[in-house]
């Protein structure tokens, strides 16, 4: 954050020359002294918990570098801007650097889950609604679902980093009075230099960008904690189906040599845990006082940094699981099996709705559950026992829809398609500026 400011420092050195604001022997002191090397952190930090914020502080450490060379150079440092320029401007370059670095880890979560979703496209599991068995699918649904997951969130975090990417410029009271007429100028080439787009006014008090930005980064956790979720429950004792990746020491308890635990989702689960409440922080920082922020503002220094951060440790995680993810097909299988016929309830209802309707279909169907059920057998038992079913759906017929292969709906549609999408969306560039 400290070089990013004094980036800006020097960049707004150059754009003042060529604007003709200060004069051009003045640059190079002020750039050269724009060094992070020159400064110390923690005296900084030590004088910013007293002025304020840290560029109060490093706008006056800046100046006595610059005297050091150059006396007259000196007073052009920090000309015409307020802290707030500074410090917005040198945040926004922070949010899309890091989203840069989010931006790895999610492709690479992404095209593992898609290589996974194909590997797994006929792999039948159970769908589960309400945490209970409902009809069959396969894993490469599943799989699919959270590659396209991902790929919204990233298409949305990277949209909304693109509109945050706005140099913020407007000196005291965001009328940039202190340049006079050159104010406009000012901003249009130091926004060049820094690769930013140009507001049509300062934006002080106005955070909806960077609430945005927020809002993308919880949105993110939160899928990443959907993925985390799921697999958490599949990695439970009685299903199995599918597990993180393994390796000494991983997953391992103190006092128990023979436990696995989901150590990856239960770091992504504490994230999304954490992240609605910084969200909310930075929401509520939006109702900002006039012209500009007493708290709001301040609030985002420490909340934004934190998102970030939860994202990284949880997109990374996220990644690691999709790079090494252990699928057991045959437990998998298996467990369609569990419910003993049950889980094809739906594929007998809809074949006998097509002889005698949906609503009495769905009842002797109901009543037939219930039965097998109570009685302990299974649901192709207990059917057969109801003469209205046995007349309109042969014995021979009716043993092929307890088929779970036969009951897959549109299954191989959506994943071919979802697949198709989610490698477009991977092709769109992280900034409209950087394509």
């Amino acid at each position: 954050m400290l070089g990013r400011m004094l980036a800006i420092e020097a960049a707004l050195a150059h754009a003042e020359a060529a604007a003709g604001v200060i004069p051009r022997k003045a640059v190079r002191p002020i750039s050269l002294a724009c060094d992070p090397r020159r400064y110390d952190v923690e005296t900084l930090g030590e004088a910013a918990a007293s002025a304020g914020n840290i560029a109060i502080p490093l706008i006056k450490a800046l100046t006595a570098e610059v005297a050091k060379r150059n006396t007259d150079a000196a007073r052009y440092v920090h000309w015409g801007a307020t802290s707030q320029d500074i410090i917005d401007t040198a945040t926004v370059i922070s949010i899309g650097e890091g989203a840069k670095l989010l931006d790895r880890d999610l492709k690479r979560a992404i095209k593992n889950f898609l290589a996974l979703a194909r590997r797994h496209r006929k792999t039948p599991v159970a769908a589960r609604t309400w945490l209970q068995q409902a009809v069959p699918m396969t894993f490469g649904l599943k799989l699919s679902r959270w590659a396209a997951l991902l790929a919204r969130t990233r298409i949305n975090l990277l949209r909304s980093v693109d509109e945050s990417s706005v140099l913020q410029f407007g000196g005291a009271g965001g009328t940039l009075a202190s340049l006079g007429k050159h104010g406009r100028k000012v901003a249009r080439h130091l926004a060049d230099r820094l690769d930013l787009a140009l507001p049509d006014a300062p934006w002080h008090a106005e955070r909806d960008r960077i609430a945005n930005v927020a809002s993308s980064l919880g949105v993110l956790i939160g899928a990443t904690g959907k993925i985390a979720r799921d697999l958490a429950l599949m990695m439970q004792t009685e299903v199995g189906e599918a597990f993180e990746p393994s390796a000494p020491g991983r997953g391992s308890s103190s006092t128990m040599p023979q436990k696995r635990n989901p150590t990856a989702s239960a770091q992504i689960l504490a994230a999304a845990t954490l992240a609605p409440g910084l969200v909310a922080s930075l929401l509520w920082g939006m109702s900002q006082e006039h012209e500009r922020a007493l708290g709001g503002w301040q609030a985002e220094w420490l909340a934004l940094p934190q998102l970030f951060f939860l994202a990284s440790g949880a997109v990374m995680r996220t990644a690691e699981i999709a790079e090494g993810l252990e699928v057991d097909r045959i437990k998998m299988r298996n467990n369609l099996d569990i419910s003993h016929g049950l889980i094809m309830a739906e594929a007998v209802q809809m074949a006998l709705a097509e002889k005698i309707g949906k609503l009495k279909a769905h009842e002797l169907i109901e009543t037939a559950s219930r039965r097998a059920t109570k009685k302990k057998q299974d649901l192709f038992s207990a059917v057969l026992e109801i003469p209205e079913v046995v007349k309109m759906l042969p014995e021979k017929q009716l043993k092929s829809l307890f088929n779970p292969l036969a009951y897959l709906g549109s299954t191989e549609a959506f994943i071919e398609h979802t697949l198709k999408e989610v490698r477009q969306s991977l092709e769109q560039p992280f900034s409209k500026r950087n394509s």
